[in-house]
């Protein structure tokens, strides 16, 4: 199963189309349960998440394999290797484990440089300790590889990938991260939940797209398809792809993805939905229209 939970729902009210707000402690012991019955394996979460982290310490997350990701470095930071270890060990503790799958950098630009190398430095150290099997970086953009002069040594890479964001793949950086043998996950299958809503509750603002959603809403009423399940074959059928981070909202939700993803479903042709328009594919720019 290449699904794997995403938390952040877990810690605080995420998502366009998440009208529930923060998942409930039962909730999320309900999800789990049921991942696991599943064999969805993987919990992705972060230290920046609200109280994700706790949350799922305090249910137990020993049977999966956990990736978290650390805050932006304060820029009054002078020993890097003591504020690293301190950020994994508060993780640790809150998670109740001893060691994690992964961890990620947050922000790329933080293993750029001098500083960038030192940061490598430091994550391999918590490799050869043991309490990190796999260390990486979360991306907004593919480019953001370009600038890490370290990107060989990288274990793992997260990038979005969805039906309107296909970068990973057009840039051709997909490829170079499969042949590295760098394992790659993708989140933002559903673009935050905008395209599980229908036509008419797309907010106004991203009515400068509207060519888009017209084809998207069009061709599923027309050959009486389900988002849900094209959004999710979308990122599944790609064959470099190790995980498919799916937010989650609710315990009936998450049973909604199960199935559909346990489905075999070859995705549409959707290439007229590809957009390359950092204001509508980055949801971190949709505050400021």
């Amino acid at each position: 199963m290449k699904l794997a939970i995403g938390s952040a729902q877990f810690g605080f009210s995420y998502g366009i189309a998440n009208s529930q707000g923060k998942v409930t402690t039962e909730q999320v012991q309900e999800i789990l349960r049921i991942a696991l019955s599943y064999d969805v394996s993987l919990i992705d979460t972060a230290i920046s998440y609200g109280s994700s982290e706790s949350v799922l310490g305090s249910i137990g997350v020993k049977s999966f394999d956990v990736v978290t990701k650390l805050p932006l470095i304060p820029s009054h930071i002078v020993d890097l290797d003591s504020w690293l270890d301190s950020e994994l060990a508060h993780s640790l503790e809150r998670l109740q484990v001893g060691s994690i799958y992964g961890l990620l950098v947050h922000q790329s630009e933080a293993l750029v440089g001098d500083k960038g190398m030192h940061l490598m430095t430091s994550l391999k150290r918590l490799k050869v300790k043991g309490v990190v099997e796999k260390i990486g970086v979360s991306i907004y953009d593919p480019m953001e590889l370009e600038s890490i002069s370290e990107v060989k040594d990288l274990d793992l890479v997260q990038a979005p990938l969805n039906i309107v964001d296909r970068r990973i793949i057009s840039s051709g950086w997909l490829k170079r991260l499969d042949k590295m043998d760098i394992e790659i996950h993708t989140r933002s299958s559903f673009l935050q939940g905008l395209l599980l809503l229908s036509r008419d509750q797309i907010p106004q603002k991203f009515e400068k797209w509207s060519r888009i959603w017209d084809f998207w809403h069009n061709e599923l009423a027309k050959n009486d398809l389900d988002p849900l399940r094209q959004c999710l074959s979308s990122v599944l059928e790609v064959p470099q792809v190790s995980r498919v981070i799916v937010g989650v909202d609710s315990y009936s939700q998450f049973s909604s993805i199960i199935d559909a993803a346990n489905k075999d479903i070859t995705c549409r042709d959707w290439t007229p939905m590809i957009c390359d328009d950092h204001r509508l594919i980055n949801p971190f720019n949709w505050d400021a229209f």
